[in-house]
C-alpha cells in the first residue's frame, strides 16, 4: 500500500496540511457562525415561546379569577332573586290565607246566626206543637179546656227546670 509508505509521508503531510487548514478556516468563518446563529435564533425563538406562554398563562388565571368572579357574583344575584320570589309568594300566600280566614269566618259567623235562628224557630215551634199536645191530651184525658195564659206559664216553667 502506498499510503502506509515512509517515503511518502512529507508529501502526504503536506497535502494535509494544504487541504485541512483552508477546510478548517472556511468551517471556522463560514460554517460554525451559522450553525451558532442557528442556534442562537432558536434558542431565542424557544425563550420568546416561554415568555408568550407564561404571559398567556397570566392572562388565562386572571381570566379564570374574572369568570369565578362573575359566576359567584350571578350565583349570588340568583339567590338573592330567589329569595326574593319565595319572599312574595309567602307574602301573597299569607294574604290570600288571612282573606280566606275572613271569609271564612264570616261565613262561619252566618251558618251560626242562621243555626241559633233556626233553633230558636224549633224551640218556639216544639213549645207550641207541645203546648197544643198538652191541651189537646188534657181535653180528652180529664175533659178541663185549659186557657192559653195557664199553658204559657206551665210551658215556661217546663223550660226553665229544663235548663
Amino acid at each position: 500500500m502506498p499510503q502506509l509508505d515512509p517515503a511518502s509521508y512529507p508529501s502526504q503531510l503536506f497535502w494535509l496540511v494544504l487541504t485541512f487548514v483552508p477546510l478548517l478556516l472556511i468551517l471556522w468563518k463560514v460554517a460554525l457562525p451559522k450553525v451558532g446563529a442557528a442556534l442562537e435564533a432558536r434558542r431565542a425563538r424557544i425563550d420568546a415561546d416561554l415568555d408568550r406562554a407564561a404571559k398567556l398563562k397570566d392572562e388565562a388565571g386572571a381570566v379564570l379569577a374574572a369568570y369565578q368572579k362573575s359566576l359567584a357574583a350571578a350565583h349570588e344575584a340568583a339567590r338573592a332573586e330567589l329569595k326574593k320570589v319565595a319572599d312574595e309568594a309567602a307574602g301573597e300566600a299569607a294574604k290570600r290565607q288571612a282573606e280566606l280566614g275572613a271569609t271564612l269566618a264570616g261565613q262561619i259567623k252566618d251558618a251560626e246566626t242562621r243555626i241559633a235562628a233556626a233553633k230558636d224557630a224549633a224551640l218556639a215551634n216544639i213549645r207550641s206543637v207541645a203546648g197544643e199536645a198538652a191541651v189537646a191530651a188534657t181535653e180528652r184525658l180529664i175533659g178541663v179546656k185549659v186557657d192559653r195564659a195557664a199553658l204559657e206559664r206551665a210551658l215556661a216553667e217546663a223550660a226553665r227546670e229544663s235548663r
